[in-house]
């Protein structure tokens, strides 16, 4: 499809582009200084969890059940709040470890762990290479996706793969390819409700199918990130299907490595982190995780369990959220079907949930465009970090809307429009040179 400049001839192509650069000069004079680099919480949605801080004082039972939560000891996490991991990642609470505030820390961990150490007897990851004439252990990356997830596996020397989205989750035929073919594909990184940026959820085949491939690596592990398990926008809300039903008893039960917390349900970095796993791979993470913890900050479990007991309890704490989001969201839909929806010069996803809308514009645009915004006074979240590597299109860009106030969006968003008709038009005048 061809954008409205690469329709027009060259006298009208040169008044656009003599326009939009007054109107970028212009911007630029006003001074901004506006931010959607990432999926940060408004203070007005953190301010949603300030009871919490109430639930525990001086006089304050401390025991959760017979555990004292004020002394050291119960490694894997106080009885309640591993009740609620069960609920929100679909394990039984034998299977679920309650550890910090940062989900993505463990899954740091668990991937450090597989490649020191192996996982169920396997060989380690990091001797991979040696043993097997020089082949690179990789990683599938489902694109575009969350930067900070291929950052683990590039900091241990794993080659990230890109696969394709495809409305529905990764394009299912080119994994199972792969990961059939190749026995140094040892990982994949999933975030299977409201994908980070994408906003799409896997659908029930595709999670069927992940769950149920075969795989040359024996050790083949899923990263199951699901932070936006409960981060709906609407009523209604995507369904996801629980990938456990299909792996629980079966030979593929070790293959899940799931991974939630509540940073952006109650406080960002003060929040708790869960992990599940069949009960083989939960124990071999928990032996190794014990070399270097007694027990995590179980007084913080315990207020996030009085404050949100069950997984009702956080759906509808979760309600108050939406309210905040839900306006940004719209804005951003609204703004840029107003600003670019009949000028063929972007696509973009229309979420139900999660916390980003993802972006693209024409090939070769991306970049330029987040610089443009940049001179203007707003920042993005770098163009390409949507992928491992560079972005190969250069068209992509992350929208992440929850921070700013309404009004501070809507400004960033035009920003975001000029910019991207601007960079358009002068690619379309570089192509006619």
């Amino acid at each position: 499809m061809q954008t409205m400049y690469q329709q027009m001839d060259a006298a009208e192509l040169d008044a656009a582009i003599s326009t939009l650069r007054s109107q970028v000069d212009a911007v630029k004079a006003r001074g901004l200084a506006l931010d959607m680099a990432r999926g940060k919480p408004s203070p007005q949605q953190v301010d949603i969890s300030r009871p919490m801080l109430d639930l525990i004082d001086s006089a304050s039972d401390l025991h959760d059940g017979a555990v004292d939560c004020s002394n050291y000891g119960c490694f894997e996490g106080i009885p309640s709040a591993r009740s609620l991991a069960s609920e929100m990642l679909g394990v039984p609470a034998e299977q679920t470890l309650v550890l910090g505030s940062s989900s993505l820390l463990i899954e740091h961990d668990v991937c450090g762990q597989f490649w020191r150490c192996g996982t169920l007897g396997g060989e380690p990851w990091g001797s991979y290479a040696a043993n097997h004439d020089g082949k690179t252990v990789k990683f599938l990356c489902p694109v575009p996706g969350y930067d900070r997830h291929f950052g683990i596996s590039a900091d241990l020397g794993i080659e990230n793969v890109p696969v394709p989205m495809t409305g529905e989750g990764p394009d299912m035929d080119v994994v199972e390819a792969m990961v059939a073919a190749d026995d140094s594909i040892k990982g994949m990184w999933c975030v299977p409700k409201y994908s980070n940026p994408t906003g799409e959820t896997y659908s029930e085949q595709t999670v069927r199918r992940l769950a149920t491939m075969k795989t040359a690596a024996a050790d083949f592990r899923i990263f199951w990130d699901n932070a936006y398990c409960v981060h709906d926008l609407y009523d209604e809300t995507d369904d996801l299907a629980n990938i456990f039903d299909y792996t629980a008893g079966t030979e593929f039960e070790d293959r899940v490595v799931a991974f939630v917390s509540t940073s952006k349900i109650t406080f960002p970095g003060a929040g708790v982190a869960f992990v599940g796993a069949s009960p083989a791979v939960i124990a071999e993470v928990a032996s190794s995780l014990k070399m270097g913890l007694i027990s995590a900050d179980k007084m913080n479990q315990l207020r996030h369990a009085r404050f949100l007991p069950n997984l009702d309890a956080v759906r509808a704490h979760m309600k108050k959220h939406a309210d905040f989001l839900r306006p940004r969201f719209e804005a951003v839909e609204r703004k840029l079907s107003e600003g670019l929806g009949e000028t063929g010069c972007a696509t973009w996803t229309h979420p139900r949930g999660g916390y980003f809308v993802s972006f693209d514009g024409p090939a070769g645009s991306a970049k330029r465009v987040a610089a443009l915004c940049a001179e203007m006074g707003v920042k993005l979240t770098p163009a390409g970090a949507t992928w491992p590597g560079d972005d190969p299109l250069d068209t992509n860009i992350r929208i992440a809307p929850s921070y700013p106030a309404v009004e501070e969006l809507e400004a960033a968003l035009d920003v975001l429009v000029l910019a991207v008709k601007l960079v358009s038009s002068e690619l379309a005048a570089e192509a006619r040179a």
